[in-house]
């Protein structure tokens, strides 16, 4: 019988990403001894996991090493690869010692120097199961599956009492919508529980068009930010939740749930706001956004496809815009995330000289500056102006019923994702690598590589390196090639 030794001390999203390691181990060795090396807190988890023989408890660096020294492991892999792991393995005996590499240093290098490297490409499952394949053994499986769990007690695990869940998404629309796949997990797992959303003032008519969120709360910033912070904590306490997922990563965030005495709350193990959460889930770049966000569910719905919900938007008009429709959005928040009106004017042109078509400009109040900027190098009458004509829930709908979509890195992008809208995005300081592009096999991201991007996480209001070339060198005729290929089958 082989004894294998398996170190991950923490956390809860971690070790639920060795559980692959574990099925395999036994798929290699059907009669092995599996002996898990974890933290307390832990235990539980690792008990409903019919792969697991025997739990050990992590009681000090010394304690624990006494204890297993008892032991004759004939392979120990050490899957949290720290300096505690690495003296626990040292002094404890077996024929192959083996540490999974964690590239801790490439991703420093990603965030300082913008190098990335292919070894971060892989996920961290692939990262575990390599410590089977330099051990000879042979990987049957990548997945985690219901299997993996013992059904007499993951009823335990999941604790079903929890039926009130109130979510915290308090940044900007396009924020918001990559939270909606998590709040549709959840309700197509639990249909009875109870699912509150907090979000920002001018985000509410969205929020309340998803038949799945039983209400919603404001956390209005605008206004005395103290005495809504206040109040805000009074009114979700009333409520008695049961628990709190917190995709929005602030320490203000988590001091709202924390003080709101909920007593299970969930989120990123990013400081200082990690200091108020019970359950800690390792923050991870070069992921999509969305799919970050469904790993804060990973143990209450154990899937983590990403779906979103409908909208209810209960629009009866009818729209005289002809078919194809093409919906431009040339705004964002940031400057630098703008392709130079000029550009969006040629391509505006190209569209009418090709395919006579007015596509529509779409902007909130304030970025009606920019269309009229537009305006001066085309005649307003190439294009329909709803600028500012549109409540968000107006805009849901006509990205909903339009043809494509071609933006810039902003929120009107995720909109069309979420209504399966074709997307051409036109990305400059921002890249796919901080994980925000459109989530969709049907769109596409146009952008240049630069080795001075990304610049910023959200862009910012000049380029500070002061050349503005992430966006100047995109060519009108690159973006147009794209209009011509999702507009192939539409005419």
């Amino acid at each position: 019988m082989k004894k294998f030794l398996i170190i991950r001390l923490s956390s809860l999203g971690d070790i639920i990403l060795t559980f692959p390691v574990l099925r395999n181990i036994k798929l290699n060795y059907p009669n092995s001894k599996i002996l898990y090396l974890t933290k307390k807190q832990f235990k539980d988890l690792l008990e409903i996991n019919k792969d697991v023989d025997e739990i050990i408890v992590f009681d000090g660096l010394f304690k624990t090493i006494k204890k297993l020294r008892k032991e004759n492991f004939d392979f120990i892999f050490d899957l949290h690869s720290n300096i505690r792991s690495f003296f626990i393995k040292k002094l404890l005996k077996s024929e192959k010692k083996i540490t999974y590499k964690k590239d801790s240093l490439l991703r420093y290098v990603l965030i300082l120097f913008k190098y990335i490297s292919p070894k971060l490409e892989r996920h961290v499952i692939e990262k575990y199961l390599e410590v089977l394949k330099m051990s000879g053994l042979n990987i049957y499986t990548k997945e985690i599956t219901i299997e993996s769990f013992n059904k007499t007690n993951k009823k335990n695990f999941l604790d079903l009492n929890y039926k009130k869940i109130i979510i915290f998404q308090t940044a900007f629309i396009g924020d918001l919508l990559l939270t909606l796949p998590l709040i549709k997990k959840i309700k197509d797992k639990y249909p009875n529980s109870f699912i509150a959303l907090v979000v920002r003032k001018e985000n509410l008519k969205v929020a309340q068009t998803i038949e799945e969120i039983n209400k919603v709360f404001i956390d209005d910033k605008s206004s005395n930010k103290i005495k809504s912070f206040i109040n805000l904590i009074k009114n979700i306490k009333k409520e008695y939740f049961d628990i709190s997922i917190m995709p929005h990563r602030s320490f203000r965030t988590a001091l709202i749930s924390y003080f709101s005495h909920i007593p299970q709350r969930i989120g990123f193990d990013i400081f200082p706001a990690s200091l108020l959460y019970n359950i800690k889930i390792p923050f991870k770049w070069n992921m999509h956004d969305l799919e970050r966000n469904m790993m804060l569910i990973k143990d209450l719905v154990f899937e983590t496809d990403i779906d979103f919900p409908n909208f209810s938007l209960n629009i009866n008009e009818e729209t005289n815009f002809s078919k194809p429709i093409i919906i431009i959005n040339p705004s964002s928040i940031w400057t630098t995330k703008r392709w130079p009106d000029f550009k969006f004017a040629k391509l505006i042109k190209m569209i009418n000289d090709r395919y006579f078509i007015k596509p529509i400009l779409i902007g909130s109040e304030r970025e009606k500056k920019q269309i009229s900027s537009i305006e001066k190098f085309t005649s307003s009458n190439s294009f329909i102006n709803l600028c500012g004509k549109t409540d968000l829930k107006e805009l849901i709908y006509l990205i909903k019923n339009s043809d494509l979509l071609i933006s810039n890195d902003s929120g009107p992008m995720h909109i069309a994702v979420a209504c399966k809208t074709p997307v051409i995005a036109i990305f400059g300081p921002t890249t796919k690598e901080l994980g925000f592009f459109p989530y969709s096999k049907n769109s596409i991201v146009i952008e240049e590589e630069l080795n001075c991007r990304p610049c910023r996480l959200h862009g910012s209001d000049k380029c500070p390196h002061k050349h503005f070339l992430c966006m100047k060198l995109i060519r009108v005729e690159k973006v147009f090639k794209y209009v011509e290929k999702f507009l192939k089958y539409k005419l």
